[in-house]
């Protein structure tokens, strides 16, 4: 079974071209799967062997260490595609894991930033660290007048964080809807500042969209690649230019930005495009037009925004997020 599983692995990324996040989770919730029918001194059942009670058993056994139904469900799919993969191939007769029910998942409201705290969260990475305990420094009143003038906490020069790139990072992240899988993914070539948009190429469902580059988001990439001169990715790593920045260092940006501005609510780095999404509902843009910036294959998806839109858009953020005049492409 193990060599299915690998041929398994082999397809998505040669021929379903999944990402290597997709990849690695599949091949992570196969591998549990096959561990759990192999106890310790016996051999792997034959994937012949393997029927929908083995799969349920499994399931139960995911239930009682306590894993949320979001992961089980998770797993369950990874089951499904590979047991289909076989099928396809002629290795088995039918899908054994068709049988087992998913786990039924609450229906939870994207969580998204107020526009007053995304202009705090963004406000925060106006200035480098430096600049501001130069200030301080050749000025001690400034301190003070900071504090007064601002929510904001002070950044610690000491931290050192590349300002700039963070925040072209995350106002892309938010300013163009955005996954962290899609940013860290990016060419300098994929900024097109003639037609204002932003082309992410073999996006989620292996699908190329392009999405929305206002001129202000257009001026801060500027700024930032003046700086940096980045050429082979957009946001490469700091220990190897030749690759990206990896997902994991993203999202450590964001939650430090985040801890900086003192915001405590919503959740990981995702939060950004949900702020996209309804941020521009808020705005009066219509549904089928932020289902095709986003790129979702539903317009279901893009209807769970409706439920959260409540909070009144900056105008400075609007002109973060404004839309050009030539729509982006279906």
């Amino acid at each position: 079974m193990k060599h299915e599983v690998q041929k398994f692995l082999e397809y998505l990324h040669s021929v379903k071209n999944s990402s290597p996040h997709t990849i690695s989770n599949y091949a992570n919730d196969l591998a549990q799967f096959v561990a759990y029918l192999t106890p310790p001194g016996e051999k792997t059942p034959a994937l012949t062997a393997v029927d929908h009670s083995m799969i349920r058993e499994f399931v139960a056994h995911l239930h009682e260490h306590g894993l949320e139904k979001t992961s089980i469900a998770r797993k369950l799919a990874a089951l499904r595609s590979f047991f289909k993969y076989c099928v396809r191939e002629g290795l088995l007769k039918e899908n054994p894991a068709r049988l087992v029910p998913t786990p039924k998942l609450p229906k939870r409201i994207p969580s998204v930033l107020s526009a007053e705290e995304m202009g705090d969260f963004l406000n925060q990475l106006a200035e480098e660290p430096k600049r501001q305990s130069d200030s301080a420094a050749a000025n001690p009143s400034s301190r003070s007048k900071l504090a007064k003038g601002s929510r904001l906490k002070p950044v610690p020069a000491e931290e050192g964080l590349l300002i700039k790139r963070d925040r072209a990072l995350l106002e892309l992240l938010y300013a163009a809807g955005l996954r962290v899988s899609e940013v860290v993914n990016l060419k300098p070539a994929d900024i097109d500042s003639h037609r204002l948009m932003v082309r992410v190429e073999q996006a989620k469902g292996a699908k190329d969209r392009y999405t929305i580059l206002s001129p202000r988001l257009l001026e801060e990439l500027r700024l930032y690649w003046k700086l940096y001169r980045p050429t082979t990715w957009l946001f490469p790593s700091s220990r190897d230019p030749q690759r990206q920045m990896h997902r994991s260092r993203a999202q450590k940006i964001y939650y430090e930005a985040k801890r900086r501005a003192g915001i405590t609510r919503g959740h990981g780095i995702h939060t950004l495009r949900h702020c996209f999404a309804t941020h521009l509902l808020e705005a009066g843009l219509d549904l089928r037009t932020i289902q095709s910036l986003m790129g979702h294959t539903s317009v279901t998806t893009t209807m769970r925004y409706l439920q959260v839109r409540s909070f009144e858009t900056r105008k400075d953020l609007l002109d973060l997020l404004s839309i050009p005049e030539s729509q982006p492409p279906q």
